[in-house]
């Protein structure tokens, strides 16, 4: 804690104390008659338009993490790392469509939550409630990499302590949030959203231009990775893909697009806008965000041009590999300009990890609290418990950073993406068709998530000595059916989470097509054929907050 930068610690701080102000204030920013009403509090009163929507589901969808780790993952693996950017093209004309039905049919019913629309589409209580805590248990760990971003930063500006002295800013950084998120609810982050993303923009163009300039430009850059990749023991790594991490790459980027608006966090910016056409608007305009999500990528390779090497977590005394493009904005940045972009990062933190503790909180409230504990809740009481649950979820998540291992928190993460795809066929599906049973759905959601814990147990990384949960990446012949191995000896590599999916899906048909033969029950739908078309100004709309 000796080696304090205190030009970016006191930039970083005034920034840092703007947006706690915006957070507070938002409370009566496009204020309804009360937040005592989860329309209100948890989804800003569903009228956000094309400008704040844009702003909010960026802030949401490229966290800090991403801005830390992606450009670390180019530092250390090379193009597999760069991932991201197809993942972060695909998934907006593969999520139009889906999220336009969602928003209609949620509109009309008063859903809040993917869970409140299963339960009406199949009415099935225990399905929703797989949903919930799916997306509950994903989401946790997803909050707890906003803070490893977040300290990341403080850790470059020197405040690296080993005990919880070295925790304590971030303690203070995320009570802040936890107070005004409970007073404003999702409007308190995407008001602080415009402010994060304009930090980023400028930040971001800045380091693209001016870095490769000052290091002899993006041929050398190139060549230098080359060079560094090229002395590794490991040929997994390099600026090209090899045959046999190429299915790997495809196979990731394409789950985590079908994953990414599976998120409770993803759908409740989604809901909480005005109309279809400000959905429509945001996905022609966000792939915008991945232009920038590319060129920070790139910065990987900056840094082994710069010679960054990682800080050492004085908590765990293992190298910090999320602190590369910290330590590269601190080493070729100037003082006051690399405060500005340690406070972009550091808000890019509270912004997702806001609607993500609201989107959390709002499956607690309707889908367990509301349907298992109080059935006759009042909108004030539900408004009150996700108040409550938002806290709760914000103190989980900086337990786990203090706790345990950072890494291993990044590892939770892995898993978490893994299960929160095995909601698609309940989720995504279900808004086109009502041919899967519910318990052809139950059924496959449970083999879904076995076999792909069990694939993700199985898989060591050498790196670090881990025999279990490694990575995402699992050879094909190592891909089991029941003892008989379809593709022994081949060292090609694919997403554990998509091949979990398919599972899931085979499943699932078995089973629907079983129910189907002995006529079983398949629940009761709520909806309407018309309900997935609604848009705001049609006829006879649900009024906002009234139960």
């Amino acid at each position: 804690m000796s080696n304090l930068q205190w030009p970016e610690l006191i930039i970083f701080t005034i920034l840092f104390a703007l947006v706690t102000v915006l957070g507070f204030l938002a409370s009566r920013w496009q204020r309804g008659s009360t937040l005592d009403h989860l329309d209100e509090w948890g989804l800003g009163g569903r009228k956000f338009g094309s400008w704040i929507t844009w702003f909010l589901l960026g802030g949401d969808l490229y966290t800090a993490y991403t801005f830390v780790a992606v450009p670390a993952l180019v530092f250390s693996a090379g193009a597999l790392g760069l991932y991201a950017l197809p993942y972060t093209i695909v998934v907006y004309p593969i999520v139009l469509l889906p999220a336009l039905r969602m928003w209609s049919v949620s509109r009309v019913r008063g859903y809040v939550t993917p869970a409140d629309f299963v339960r009406g589409r199949f009415g099935s209580p225990i399905l929703a409630l797989l949903v919930a805590i799916t997306g509950i248990v994903a989401t946790m760990p997803y909050i707890a990499l906003q803070l490893v971003g977040l300290e990341a930063v403080l850790r470059t500006m020197g405040i690296n302590g080993s005990g919880i002295v070295g925790h304590l800013p971030l303690l203070v950084a995320f009570v802040i949030l936890a107070f005004y998120t409970y007073q404003s609810g999702l409007r308190a982050p995407a008001l602080i959203a415009f402010v994060k993303d304009i930090l980023i923009y400028i930040v971001i163009l800045v380091a693209i231009i001016y870095l490769p300039s000052k290091l002899g430009g993006w041929s050398h850059i190139f060549d230098t990775a080359v060079a560094k990749f090229d002395k590794t023991p490991s040929k997994a790594d390099g600026i090209l893909l090899n045959a046999n991490n190429q299915l790997q790459y495809a196979t990731l980027a394409l789950g985590s697009a079908l994953a990414l608006f599976l998120y409770p966090h993803s759908l409740t910016s989604v809901l909480a806008s005005r109309g279809r056409s400000v959905i429509k608007r945001n996905m022609v305009a966000l792939p915008a965000y991945s232009l920038v999500l590319g060129l920070l990528a790139l910065l990987g390779y900056v840094a082994i041009t710069a010679g960054i090497k990682p800080l050492t977590n004085a908590a765990t005394g293992k190298p910090d590999g999320n602190t590369i493009v910290p330590v590269l904005f601190d080493s070729t940045f100037a003082s006051w300009f690399a405060g500005i972009a340690f406070a972009a990062i550091g808000i890019g933190a509270l912004v997702p990890a806001a609607i993500m503790s609201i989107a959390a909180a709002n499956l607690w409230t309707r889908n367990i609290y509301k349907e298992y504990i109080r059935k006759n809740a009042t909108p004030q009481e539900e408004a009150k418990q996700a108040k409550l649950a938002s806290l709760v979820v914000k103190l989980g998540a900086v337990a786990v950073i203090i706790l345990i291992d950072p890494q291993f928190s990044i590892d939770l993460q892995l898993i978490g993406g893994v299960l929160i795809l095995q909601t698609l066929p309940a989720v995504a599906l279900a808004l086109y068709t009502r041919w899967f049973h519910r318990w052809g759905l139950i059924a496959g959601w449970v083999v879904g998530i076995g076999w792909g814990l069990i694939m993700l147990y199985g898989i060591p990384n050498p790196a670090n000595g881990k025999l279990h949960f490694g990575g995402s990446a699992l050879p094909l012949g190592n891909l089991s059916l029941f003892g008989w191995h379809p593709f022994a000896g081949s060292q090609v590599q694919i997403y554990v989470g998509f091949v979990a999916l398919i599972g899931n899906l085979v499943i699932a048909a078995i089973v629907t097509v079983i129910a189907r033969q002995m006529k079983v029950f398949n629940g009761t739908d709520d909806t309407e054929p018309e309900d997935y078309h609604t848009d705001e100004h049609d006829k006879n709309l649900r009024p906002i907050g009234v139960h």
